[in-house]
């Protein structure tokens, strides 16, 4: 599989990820989820994997953040209320991720009633709310930008190794889930009548289908039904989704309470 370009990125650093005088089995293992992370945006499933490998990440930040000489570090430095900003930041970002989910797990289910129904209004009424939900999620990916932790630290210090570290994290979890709510946008594929007139002249429609995630695929085959072709490939698809979609919105949960849980962690340290 091909590097991501956040993968890459974080690959290609100079620097060293390690903090140089007391280095830890905790430390380099949020190392190694942070140079190996991937944000795989290739279907609902490889985006579900994604946020698990995100909640996994604050999970090594917790472990890190439990060794006494990295207490002290937090303790002792002005920079952290940078650090908790961010958390703010992200915990706004994951939110609004898992709002944007649950809106089209609703659509998705209220298309398959539509479906069962043989509704065709229903269908129009799917394809109608998309075009507002992917209006919302144009909106919404347009704050999803992480600000830089300026720190006023000594450069190959510990707490500056420390900073970058959690620096890192950050800018991970914003472009994982900018990747999610983009996908949801779909874009990649031919739109409109023109890519449904093909499909429907053509009996090799997985080529029309090339690159496309689920939700361009089921535009597209929405299309087609409401011009009286069968719905039975739509419905498979729709179930699929939906099952996808329920999974990953477990998944955005998750990762907000882990978030929450790594906020309180910081808070914690700084008042004792």
């Amino acid at each position: 599989m091909a590097l991501s370009p956040l993968r890459s990125k974080f690959l290609h650093h100079n620097r060293s990820l390690s903090l140089p005088s007391k280095s830890s089995p905790s430390s380099s293992h949020l190392d190694v989820n942070i140079s190996g992370f991937e944000a795989s945006c290739s279907s609902l499933s490889s985006m579900e994997s994604s946020i698990k490998g995100l909640k996994n990440l604050y999970t090594s930040i917790d472990n890190l953040l439990l060794l006494p000489h990295i207490q002290q570090i937090i303790s002792r430095d002005e920079w952290i209320d940078q650090v908790l900003d961010g958390y703010i930041r992200l915990l706004d970002a994951s939110s609004t991720a898992r709002d944007l989910i649950s809106s089209t797990k609703q659509h998705v289910q209220e298309l398959l009633s539509a479906l069962r129904r043989k509704d065709a209004d229903g269908i129009r009424c799917y394809l109608s709310s998309t075009k507002k939900s992917k209006k919302i999620i144009q909106k919404s990916l347009k704050s999803f930008r992480s600000k830089s932790i300026v720190a006023t630290v000594e450069k190959g210090s510990e707490a500056w190794e420390l900073v970058q570290k959690l620096s890192d994290a950050e800018s991970i979890t914003v472009a994982t889930l900018e990747s999610l709510l983009a996908y949801l946008i779909g874009g990649r594929m031919q739109s409109g009548w023109s890519l449904v007139a093909k499909l429907m002249h053509s009996k090799k429609e997985s080529n029309y289908f090339h690159g496309a995630n689920e939700f361009e695929k089921m535009e597209a085959l929405l299309q087609i039904s409401l011009e009286g072709v069968q719905v039975e490939e739509v419905m498979t698809l729709s179930k699929e989704v939906d099952s996808s979609i329920q999974n990953l919105e477990q998944e955005l949960e998750c990762l907000f309470r882990q978030l929450i849980r790594t906020r309180v962690l910081l808070l914690n340290i700084l008042n004792h």
